[in-house]
Parts: structure tokens; sequence; C-alpha cells
């Protein structure tokens, strides 16, 4: 399942979104979501440490100044990424 996370980690039920992943599952960090992907955060720590992939959006990161707080340990997607990965994922959830 491909889930994306739209909005900040600070603003939504991470306790939630990550009881829901499941092993294999694809986790796109999009608009303030990206938030979740600098390096040194708690959210970071907390969905590298799940058996997800966890992908962050490049276009959305530079719209917001944070190229170079991303942790390198998360895959930047393209627009052409994003839609690669909803074509691989049955399903979506939207956080």
């Amino acid at each position: 399942m491909l889930h994306t996370l739209h909005h900040s980690p600070w603003q939504c039920d991470m306790t939630a979104l990550v009881r829901m992943l499941r092993e294999g599952d694809d986790l796109l960090l999009i608009s303030d979501g990206v938030q979740a992907a600098v390096e040194g955060s708690r959210f970071l720590e907390i969905l590298l440490n799940a058996p997800i992939s966890v992908y962050v959006l490049a276009e959305d990161v530079d719209a917001r100044g944070f190229s170079a707080q991303i942790s390198n340990s998360i895959v930047r997607v393209d627009y052409t990424g994003f839609v690669r990965l909803t074509t691989k994922n049955r399903g979506q959830m939207a956080w």
C-alpha cells in the first residue's frame, strides 16, 4: 500500500500512521509532510525503523527550503516517481 503524508508530522497522528504500516508498504512524504524527513528529527527515526520504503517529493522539499536538511536515507522522487509509486501499489491511504 502507498501511504502519503501531506500534513506536518507535528499536526497528524504519527502513532496511528506507524501502526497502519505493513512490511513492504511505501510512504511518500508530500507537501508539509516532507518535514518528517528532516535529518535528526524524531519522526525520521521512527520512519526509518519501520519495515517500509520512505520517499519524499523533491519539488515539495525545494518549495519549502528543506533541500539541505533532508536525510540522505530518504529517496527523493519527482512527479514521475510519484506516479510510479501509485501504479506499483494497489491501494493508497492519505494522511
